[in-house]
């Protein structure tokens, strides 16, 4: 029987990939949508203006939107998709945890709290353990999971398979499209025949989620990774799928064909929307490249490519779709994990 499930912030661009990707999902049944209080009592196509590249799927379109509330939603439903804005998300969520739901979150407030666990799951899915001293030191029955930013969980994965040498100093420049600012985040006139060399807030999250990622949990408290990160974001005008230009410095010496097969060997996951494999690497030098490769896996994978030498370490490029990968599809992964793991 598939576990009921809603969307909170469901009229917003991810909130819309959201539901693309779990209309069909054998495992979850779409039984609740909120929105704001504008778009509560309407029926979900009333509600939103519709973007993403599909059909409003019909199971949903008819269904009525409710406020972002836990009293507005059905007992029934178990785990709760979170796509809010962080500045709504660290008001609410809390609010329906303490209700006893499981959010799965793709908003960036809480992501650096010690007991909020921020994963990958094909990264470090044993970070989800530190939802027991969540439940404890919280004092909640549900429990709340979050999935990084679009740009980090671009690179983070390639870094993952690259640990055994010893990860010193990373450097990562991104190329970010403008989906990730949101339909109305970047004006035409602003990116059309432009570069914009700076995201408000985006460096420092590069920065400091990679190293909680692939820190280590002793059961107890999670230790983040001591490698030194430096970023550099830029946005771009492609629509969709973040560029990531890396520099990778390590302990032990890395060759290219190294570090490539390493990355090509880097396992996947038994779950639906892990993809196999998890990070495809090209041998071309002009690849990966964003209209071309942002869909590998189903928009799941991460590309690597121009694997090579320099005076500054391992030198490549990565590529990750910023709204199924780096969004969307990623709160879903961390609800099949959630779901293997007995937490639902």
């Amino acid at each position: 029987m598939a576990v009921r499930v809603g969307v909170l912030g469901a009229t917003g661009a991810v909130g819309q990939r959201l539901i693309q990707l779990l209309d069909p999902h054998p495992d979850f049944e779409i039984a609740a949508l909120t929105a704001s209080e504008a778009s509560a009592g309407k029926t979900y196509r009333q509600a939103a203006k519709w973007r993403v590249d599909s059909p409003i799927p019909d199971a949903v379109a008819d269904m009525t939107v409710t406020a972002t509330d836990p009293d507005a939603v059905p007992d029934d439903v178990d785990m709760l998709f979170s796509s809010l804005p962080s500045s709504i998300g660290a008001d609410v969520e809390p609010g329906f945890c303490e209700a006893g739901y499981v959010v799965s979150s793709n908003s960036s407030n809480g992501r650096m709290d010690d007991d909020i666990p921020l994963v990958i799951p094909e990264v470090n899915p044993d970070h989800l353990d530190l939802l027991a001293v969540q439940r404890d030191e919280r004092g909640w029955d549900g429990a709340m999971v979050k999935n990084p930013n679009c740009s980090t969980i671009t690179f983070v994965p390639t870094l993952a398979a690259l640990t055994e040498y010893g990860l010193e100093k990373v450097h990562v420049s991104t190329l970010q499209a403008v989906s990730g600012a949101g339909y109305d985040g970047v004006s035409s006139m602003e990116i059309i025949d432009n570069a914009v060399p700076y995201i408000g807030g985006e460096e420092d999250k590069l920065e400091t989620e990679s190293r909680k990622l692939l820190g280590e949990f002793d059961g107890a408290e999670l230790t983040h990774n001591g490698m030194d990160v430096a970023a550099s974001c830029n946005r771009i005008p492609t629509i969709d799928g973040h560029l990531e230009n890396v520099w990778v410095e390590t302990e032990e010496d890395l060759t290219a064909d190294a570090a490539a097969e390493a990355m090509r060997e880097y396992p996947s996951l038994d779950l639906r929307s892990s993809p196999e494999p998890l990070i495809h690497v090209f041998e071309d030098p002009d690849r990966p490249q964003p209209r071309m490769d942002r869909t590998l896996g189903d928009g799941m994978a991460i590309a690597a490519g121009g694997l090579q030498e320099s005076p500054f370490g391992l030198q490549y490029n990565c590529l990750a779709h910023n709204t199924i990968r780096g969004a969307a599809g990623a709160s879903v992964l961390n609800g099949e994990l959630l779901l293997e793991n007995g937490y639902i």
